[in-house]
């Protein structure tokens, strides 16, 4: 496809409904809403599971079945202590980060509605600066504006319910995007938009391609394990994000080097099959597509790992968006980088023969 914006008003206004909409793991299910909704005249038709994961599915009687993938869910937190004197204590729902946490504003989200808290920190005037104390897991708490417990109790709030920040989208120097939770709802986006851009070059595909959105990867990829025995496919393309290496405090000798604005980053690691991984390596370069790399070692830590070692096997690859400042509310990246993933996958379907085993034996 020619090299022109990808990305319109339609799919920005989108991309900025589905990231301000709070989803944390375990309660994704009115995200996925919004995303089968923008969905919809680009697909067939939908499977949904049990947990929540739900794809668009586009020729579902072929045999050959190829999955593109993102996750929906976000990081977030629990209730899980009340104080006499109405203060909430917290447990991590996903990889929470602590640090972050002092003065921020919060939902608790509870059947009686939102309810409005803050992270509260003593004043520096309180601490002791010979011995400062950092942000632990067991000392932040959140201030609800209670007296007491019964007095939060009154307002719905209980040990278990669930806790989101509010930071919403925006766009930071003409062409960042910045939010929570573009980990990895970038994902569902982006492969929605592959689906938008095959409806709209009316591209017919010789196998059945089944956009993904998955849920609970934050946990442990636990909705691509239960959705990839659902579909049993033969191929799966997920898209993630990865690190940006080039802030400060991050040694590139141990993360390596990938920065937003330089393009997709196309990952080594033993569940990334390799024959995939040098298809999209060569279709990048054919369409002049640019792209990073990154050693990922054991793991890959996405949901490539569950699609790949599901089923007896299944030929997996990971095409990553770089993204600075993870699991913070200011996660940052690159619109070139989500347009050039998007295109890389969209190309690289189109480079997908029917049948193809992408075996090393053949």
């Amino acid at each position: 496809m020619a090299k022109k914006k990808i990305l319109n008003k339609k799919s920005i206004a989108f991309f900025e409904k589905y990231l301000n909409n709070a989803a944390p793991t375990g309660y994704e299910w009115e995200g996925q809403k919004i995303w089968m909704d923008y969905l919809k005249p680009y697909v067939d038709t939908f499977i949904t599971d049990t947990y929540g994961t739900a794809v668009g599915v586009i020729n579902p009687d072929a045999k050959y079945k190829v999955v593109i993938e993102g996750h929906s869910d976000e990081i977030s937190w629990y209730v899980n202590y009340i104080t006499d004197n109405g203060l909430l204590y917290v447990i991590r729902n996903g990889g929470s980060d602590h640090q972050i946490a002092p003065s921020k504003w919060v939902n608790i989200h509870t059947k009686k509605g939102i309810v409005k808290g803050v992270f509260g920190w003593p004043a520096i005037h309180t601490r002791n600066r010979a011995k400062e104390e950092p942000p632990k897991l067991d000392n932040i708490f959140i201030d609800v504006g209670a007296k007491n417990k019964e007095e939060v109790e009154k307002l719905g709030v209980h040990v278990g319910c669930v806790i989101t920040y509010p930071d919403e989208f925006h766009i930071l120097n003409k062409d960042k995007f910045v939010c929570r939770a573009i980990d990895n709802r970038a994902g569902g986006f982006m492969i929605a938009e592959v689906a938008r851009l095959l409806h709209e070059n009316d591209i017919k595909l010789p196998f059945g391609l089944y956009i993904t959105n998955s849920v609970q990867e934050e946990i442990g990829l636990r909705g691509a394990e239960m959705i990839t025995q659902t579909i049993k496919p033969d191929v799966a393309i997920v898209t993630d994000v990865c690190h940006d290496t080039t802030t400060p405090m991050i040694d590139k000798k141990k993360q390596g080097h990938t920065e937003i604005g330089k393009g997709p980053v196309i990952s080594y690691a033993p569940a990334v099959q390799n024959k995939l991984r040098e298809r999209i390596i060569d279709t990048a370069e054919a369409k002049k597509i640019p792209f990073q790399r990154m050693a990922s070692s054991r793991f890959t830590g996405t949901d490539t790992d569950a699609f790949a070692y599901s089923n007896g096997g299944v030929a997996s690859a990971l095409i990553s968006l770089p993204l600075r400042y993870m699991h913070t509310t200011v996660e940052t990246v690159h619109r070139d980088d989500v347009e050039n993933v998007i295109r890389l996958i969209y190309e690289t379907l189109l480079n997908i023969k029917a049948g193809e085993t992408f075996s090393y034996f053949e």
